[in-house]
């Protein structure tokens, strides 16, 4: 049988990293064994779905590039087929009409709680024909009697519940409305799934769910219980995919990181995706619950910057910038200048930060930088830098650290006497790349422009 993985958030939010980390195993899977990878929306809650989440959730898939096979695929196309089925399990005596008031229910649940009993549904319509007319009802599936359930997860390993810890849940609520533990069994039935790759939190609905693939006459398929992600938060990893993008982070990064919570291979840290889809397997996926740490997200984020190539990078990072009104595009400068800076950030916002005297002169100088650093008896020397920037033949780190050094020896100043207050000039600060790099990333014109605005305005009396 060929493997068929689903992933099926439900469309009441946007994508976060927990659920991200479901889809990306789902997919990583499926394509390791040359499977399909499904997406099916669990859309039945009506109040609190929106298209706009379900369009989220698909842009957020595509960004990770990881589009699903087939789907998307929607519970709430589904109502006929559910309604089908569970009148299918009442003629075969497998499901049942509860009347039971929610009085009568509650005083079930108080008696057994008074009893030291765990506190379930009794049973009481299971065997009875005795049905009022004209009375709300719901429908129950008859859960086995005694015995035990056994799951053998490929991650959690082989799990038992007895069967008395469970009850006979209801499957069609009073308003007509089919259960989530029902339908989506139902699904995963008729999508021909092989594999459901969820987060251990949904193992205990497992144990409701098995019985229920039995009563349908269908073998369970197989299951993988993932470890939860501790450490996440309004402030970290439960924000959406798309937040992270706004943050400047790389898919490639995003994918790499959320694959290691969780899974392993060896020391090995940084991940493409054709490596993951290579590598990946249940062998690898531990038991104990994974931390979500925003500074390891980023330094993976930083190294993802610094594999890409720079004219990709360059180009990703375009829309950051215009988004700070910057009028730029792909060039040989904005290239040279991505080179310079993309070892000081780790994502595409902190590159933006850091750049932004590259754009623009509007920017402030530093006071403790210019007290400490800018003193009128270096403005010969610095009016002799910009003469000779200005005819300098070439214009190269080597050709302009050669300058500096030269100008250093006749004016009797050491090189920091010369970087520091170019790079104020330059940038408005003292914290800059080298300062030959840095020269040399921008026009030599605007080099000048900048050192004279210093001669002009700070080194004064």
């Amino acid at each position: 049988m060929s493997v068929r993985a689903r992933f099926a958030p439900s469309n009441t939010g946007y994508l976060h990293m927990g659920n991200t980390r479901t889809a990306l195993f789902n997919f990583l899977f499926a394509r390791n064994q040359k499977g399909t990878f499904i997406l099916r929306v669990e859309d039945t809650d009506q109040q609190r779905s929106e298209d706009r989440y379900t369009e989220a959730i698909i842009d957020a898939l595509q960004w990770l590039n990881m589009e699903p096979d087939e789907g998307p695929i929607f519970q709430t196309d589904r109502f006929d087929t559910y309604g089908e089925k569970i009148d299918q399990l009442l003629e075969e005596g497998k499901a049942y009409k509860c009347f039971c008031t929610p009085e009568e229910l509650e005083a079930q649940r108080q008696e057994a709680q008074e009893a030291g009993r765990k506190p379930k549904y009794s049973g009481e319509w299971r065997d009875r024909t005795d049905h009022p007319d004209d009375q709300p009802f719901v429908v129950r599936i008859k859960m086995p009697l005694e015995g035990t359930i056994t799951v053998k997860d490929l991650v959690q390993g082989e799990v038992t519940v007895n069967v008395e810890e469970l009850d006979d849940f209801i499957i069609r609520r009073s308003d007509g409305t089919p259960t989530y533990n029902f339908v989506v069994v139902v699904d995963d039935v008729d999508m021909d799934i092989s594999h459901v790759i969820r987060g251990s939190d949904h193992l205990n609905n497992t144990f409701r769910q098995i019985p229920v693939y039995r009563a349908l006459g269908q073998q369970p398929p197989t299951f993988a219980h993932l470890p939860l992600i501790d450490g996440l938060s309004k402030r970290k990893g439960s924000a959406s995919v798309q937040d992270y993008r706004d943050l400047g982070f790389l898919p490639e990064a995003v994918v790499n990181y959320l694959s290691r919570l969780g899974w392993s291979h060896g020391d090995q840290e940084l991940f493409s995706m054709d490596e993951l889809t290579s590598l990946f397997g249940f062998d690898s996926v531990g038991r104990s619950p994974s931390t979500f740490d925003e500074d390891k997200f980023r330094w993976v984020n930083s190294e993802w910057m610094k594999r890409l190539e720079l004219s990709d990078l360059a180009e990703r990072w375009v829309p950051f910038l215009k988004d700070r009104g910057f009028d730029v595009e792909v060039d040989d400068n904005l290239i040279a200048i991505t080179d310079l800076m993309r070892e000081r950030a780790d994502t595409l916002v902190a590159l933006t930060d850091e750049s932004t005297y590259f754009f623009s002169d509007d920017f402030e100088y530093n006071e403790k930088a210019v007290k400490k650093w800018l003193s009128p008896d270096l403005k010969p020397a610095v009016e002799a830098l910009a003469d000779r920037l200005q005819s300098l033949e070439e214009w190269n780190s080597d050709a302009i650290g050669t300058l500096y050094r030269e100008l250093g020896k006749e004016f009797d100043l050491g090189l920091a006497k010369l970087a520091q207050p170019t790079r104020i000039g330059l940038t408005g600060s003292t914290s800059s790349p080298s300062v030959f790099d840095l020269v040399a990333t921008f026009s030599r014109d605007e080099v000048v422009v900048r050192l004279q605005k210093v001669i002009d305005e700070l080194l004064t009396e």
